[in-house]
């Protein structure tokens, strides 16, 4: 059966709505829906990826900020960075010594001990100029300092050539010197073991802002000035890129620190403001002290000895020579083993129930016991601070009493020569005339029998490796009799499996 169309009245009245007018209104309302639609997903979108994006980077990333000037690495800066990552020399090293004019003549003779004009670069710093014919080439050259009368000075109890001092680092850096990648700071009475200091300033990386040195040895100092800022006459080392930012700063920081005392902290408040920490190397000497150095000079550190300040404030290092004679040993010893120079080793003889303590270069301590090296790394306060204060609280390091008892004292073999043999070194070490030697005899006959006759030292030392001074440690000796009147002890780095202490002795 075939089916008919309706003809049903609401078929017929629904049939009536479907003109193009009603139509056109109705597509025009799925069109508007379909672009709120879209609209809708677009901005979902946009505001899905905005949010994301910003978890991940919610600020644009930080750019390094660098001078203007130096947006672009030029080829003397490639050339730079590459002289930065190979091996330190001395030629390296650029030397501002600070001197005052009136002084230069005697203290002069303290530089020429240490300066090598042919293998280094640097100048004496003085306040004004010297006499035409006061030229002497085996020394550094002359510079006269900037004026300094337009900088406030106001500290009551100083003096205002700190502020001349203070800038000679900028001055240094502003004369342009090729190929320089560190600065020395010194006073003019300080001993520099120049190959020291190149082993020492190469565990570093010249091309970052580095420096270097070495607080006082008096509390009091380092508590009125600052336990972190560098001591500017046991040397002060400064990489080249810190010595540029100094240069282009130093004046205006300057201006802030008009009250401080001298030129140290006022170099230290500026390299403060930039950031830079100080890199500790306890082979600085301030030597803030006065009297007998003996105590300081036979303890010295588990590391290269760099630098020693005051070298006229002091007793003659060596007894029966002047001050100057005493420093030429002193600096004869130095050249001839400069990595040993002055590190310690300690060996025994257990049978007769004796110390040895050698200070390489400087004195053997022979101790009529046995003296454990806990002991030993104590220095014997035979000294006062500089301030004159001789409480041992008044150091910042390791201190004792000196020793009392006639009987408990060490019997002292001071150097008196030393020459080269072949790789090694020979030093001589003398037993001077003492007060106390009349005593020992009625007193201490039975302990001191074994020493009454023993006149001479000598202490073969061989060279130290170049790595030694990146870890350190104590030499080793070994002891040798070689008669009564004379000992040998042979000095040198220990032996893998070596103890360097009283278990190695017999």
């Amino acid at each position: 059966m075939m089916t008919t169309p309706s003809t049903n009245p609401k078929d017929l009245d629904s049939s009536a709505t479907r003109s193009p007018k009603n139509r056109r209104h109705r597509q025009s309302h799925v069109a508007t829906a379909v672009i709120a639609v879209a609209a809708l997903v677009i901005s979902t979108a946009a505001w899905l990826s905005l949010v994301f994006s910003g978890a991940s980077q919610p600020f644009p990333a930080p750019q390094t900020l660098t001078p203007s000037r130096n947006r672009s690495l030029s080829l003397s800066q490639q050339q730079q960075q590459l002289r930065h990552s190979q091996e330190l020399t001395l030629n390296d090293i650029v030397f501002g010594i600070a001197g005052s004019a009136q002084l230069w003549k005697q203290r002069r003779e303290y530089v020429r001990l240490w300066w090598r004009p042919k293998d280094m670069r640097g100048h004496v710093w003085l306040e004004e100029k010297l006499p035409k014919n006061d030229v002497d080439l085996s020394l550094p050259p002359i510079m006269v300092s900037e004026d300094i009368s337009r900088f406030r000075y106001t500290n009551p109890t100083g003096h205002p050539s700190g502020l001349r001092i203070s800038r000679i680092v900028s001055e240094c850096f502003r004369l342009g010197l090729p190929n320089v990648r560190w600065f020395l700071l010194a006073d003019d009475d300080t001993i520099i073991n120049v190959d020291n200091l190149v082993a020492v300033l190469s565990k570093y990386d010249s091309s970052e802002m580095v420096y270097v040195g070495s607080p006082s040895e008096s509390h009091s100092a380092n508590t009125y000035f600052s336990h972190s800022m560098a001591f500017g006459g046991g040397g002060i080392a400064i990489s080249h890129p810190l010595a540029e930012a100094l240069s282009e700063m130093q004046d205006e920081c300057l201006e802030r620190y008009p009250k401080l005392y001298g030129s140290d902290d006022r170099l230290h408040a500026c390299i403060t403001e930039l950031g830079v920490p100080l890199t500790r190397e306890p082979g600085f000497h301030q030597c803030d002290i006065r009297g007998n150095a003996h105590g300081l000079l036979s303890s010295h550190p588990i590391a290269p000895f760099v630098s020693i300040h005051h070298v006229e404030a002091v007793d003659p290092f060596y007894p029966g020579f002047t001050s100057l004679q005493s420093l030429e040993l002193f600096t004869q010893a130095m050249r001839l083993q400069p990595t040993s120079f002055l590190q310690r080793s300690i060996c025994y003889d257990r049978r007769r129930r004796l110390t040895f303590s050698v200070s390489v270069g400087y004195v053997v301590q022979v101790f009529p016991s046995i003296v454990l090296p806990r002991d030993l790394e104590r220095s014997e306060q035979t000294y006062s601070a500089w301030n004159g204060i001789s409480h041992r609280n008044e150091f910042d390091f390791d201190t004792k009493d000196p020793y009392r008892s006639v009987c408990k004292k060490p019997i002292l073999f001071f150097l008196k020569d030393v020459t080269q043999q072949e790789n090694a070194t020979l030093g001589s070490y003398v037993r001077p005339r003492a007060k106390d030697d009349f005593k020992r005899k009625v007193l201490c006959f039975p302990r001191f029998r074994v020493l009454r006759n023993l006149r001479k030292i000598q202490v073969l030392g061989y060279p130290l490796t170049k790595k030694w001074h990146l870890v350190p440690r104590r030499l080793c000796c070994k002891l040798n009799q070689t008669s009564e009147e004379v000992l040998r002890l042979t000095v040198g780095q220990c032996a893998k499996g070596d103890f360097g202490s009283i278990t190695d002795s017999k």
